[in-house]
């Protein structure tokens, strides 16, 4: 079961988030907040596995929630639900810990799948999201970009671009025609090799490095 928690000051999309998700077996709908003084009273007594939080908050940021719950309360992973596909702002996001970064577009994103990968512990980047990542990671500096302790092999970089396509470690499987398990066990290697936490972070920096 996945305990979730809804944080955004309008009650309509609230309840819109709650209807889309209340139906889904794996879902518990834990509580929700307006406000950024509601949500961390309601993280720290419930613990959820998934926030998913609105970045516009009247009075303290989503980033500065994020930011907070990542600090204070990591076993608790913030998706980022917005309306704004601000390179800065995205960047702002996942550094502040976010897990995800969504478009309050549930039509044409699968949110359900989202949750459930970054439940999993992947992350989950909206593909309109992802392409202003990039643009902007592009435009780093070479003389900026961080020397890595290992280079990636040949195929750890094709899983590499598919992992920035957005794609599962199932979707990759499938597409190289291996075993979800060996497909995990190349993501497992190439974080280690790189020195990163999670695929967001492994996809920034082979942006970095020029390989995507």
């Amino acid at each position: 079961m996945i305990h979730l928690v809804i944080i955004d000051d309008h009650e309509m999309v609230r309840e819109g988030l709650k209807a889309i998700l209340v139906t889904e077996p794996d879902f518990s709908i834990a509580g929700e907040a307006a406000n950024a003084e509601q949500a961390l009273e309601l993280i720290e007594r419930l613990r959820p596995e998934i926030a998913l939080l609105d970045v516009r908050l009247p009075g303290v940021s989503g980033i500065e929630v994020c930011r907070i719950v990542t600090e204070q309360y990591p076993e608790t992973a913030i998706i980022i639900l917005t309306t704004y596909t601000d390179e800065q702002l995205i960047a702002q996001c996942i550094q502040a810990g976010a897990k995800g970064f969504i478009l309050k577009d549930v039509e044409r994103f699968d949110l359900k799948r989202a949750i459930r990968a970054v439940a999993r512990g992947e992350a989950a980047i909206d593909t309109k999201a992802a392409a202003a990542i990039l643009a902007q990671l592009r435009r780093i500096p070479l003389e900026q970009k961080e020397p890595i302790k290992e280079s990636l092999s040949s195929q750890q970089i094709v899983i590499l671009r598919l992992v920035a396509q957005g794609l599962s470690s199932r979707e990759i499987a499938t597409q190289l025609y291996f075993s979800e398990n060996t497909v995990k066990g190349y993501v497992q290697e190439i974080l280690h090799r790189l020195g990163v936490k999670n695929r967001t972070e492994a996809v920034m920096v082979a942006v970095k490095q020029g390989w995507l």
